[in-house]
């Protein structure tokens, strides 16, 4: 008998994945983990019946959310990281000796324990001394905090569910309350293709726009999330994406990626026409 995990992207569609056997299912507090492990994209993190990861594809989504901030930023020392609780932002943001410290704010403290159970190679930085595990709501955690971090990275699940409090107005001026002068926010922003998250994407983009004078949208294709396409955003108080981006200084720094380079950052905000108009819509 075969085994298959299926994610329903629209009432249409749905993406179905082979499943050799279940590692791991359990009910939080909060929500549903489960992992799988699969022949094609090896193991597979799902959270509600979502796939948030896979083994195979996990980098690609990881590198475009850390090293394209990191690589405009001239000297991030104090990150402040939402989300996560798979480990990966972390994993890439620990390679970079510049920074001193990094709070990871993540409501769900099984995530963590399960990932580094059956995920270890992306869950391999938090026992790194300069990571603080902080169990709590993002959004009560935030809006404590004042000029404080110089990068902000939102790495939330979609809107609904524990990460809703992650799509607001509030949250999103919280965020620019608590970064420094100069700071960053990068948030994972949907994807635009199919109605609904198109539909998601703009009421975040028009909140962020709102809340910073930057913001720009940039993109990758990540294999296993829905139509394959997928935003990030980048706000800021003072630096420009790309004009800002100090290629040299960053490739200096010899950190091996399998995705993410610095001819590809300046591209990934060169979008399509119809991605374009959306988010102009929206604004």
């Amino acid at each position: 008998m075969e085994l298959w995990f299926s994610e329903r992207h629209t009432p249409h569609v749905k993406l179905s994945i082979r499943v050799e056997k279940q590692l791991y299912s359990a009910q939080s507090e909060y929500q549903r983990i489960d992992v799988f492990e699969s022949k094609e994209f090896g193991r597979f993190l799902t959270l509600d019946g979502y796939l948030m990861l896979t083994e195979k594809d996990e980098f690609i989504y990881h590198e475009m959310i850390t090293h394209v901030p990191m690589a405009v930023h001239p000297n991030p020392q104090n990150i402040l990281v939402i989300g996560a609780g798979d480990g990966g932002a972390v994993r890439e943001l620990v390679r970079y000796q510049q920074v001193e410290h990094i709070d990871l704010v993540e409501i769900d403290g099984l995530v963590i324990d399960v990932c580094k159970t059956y995920l270890p190679q992306i869950a391999s930085g938090f026992d790194e001394p300069r990571v603080h595990i902080h169990l709590e709501d993002g959004v009560k955690f935030v809006r404590s905090c004042e000029n404080k971090y110089d990068l902000i990275i939102v790495d939330s699940t979609d809107p609904f569910g524990p990460g809703e409090g992650l799509f607001t107005k509030e949250f999103y001026g919280s965020c620019y309350k608590a970064l420094r002068e100069d700071g960053i926010m990068v948030n994972q922003h949907e994807s635009p293709f199919y109605v609904g998250d198109a539909t998601a994407m703009q009421r975040a983009h028009k909140r962020i726009v709102d809340s910073f004078p930057i913001s720009y949208v940039y993109q990758a294709h990540i294999p296993t999330y829905p139509s394959g396409h997928w935003l990030f955003g980048f706000a800021s108080k003072a630096y420009h994406p790309i004009s800002d981006l100090n290629m040299e200084a960053w490739n200096e720094l010899g950190i091996k990626t399998r995705y993410y380079n610095t001819k590809l950052h300046a591209g990934a905000f060169s979008l399509p026409t119809y991605v374009e108009e959306l988010l102009k819509d929206a604004e």
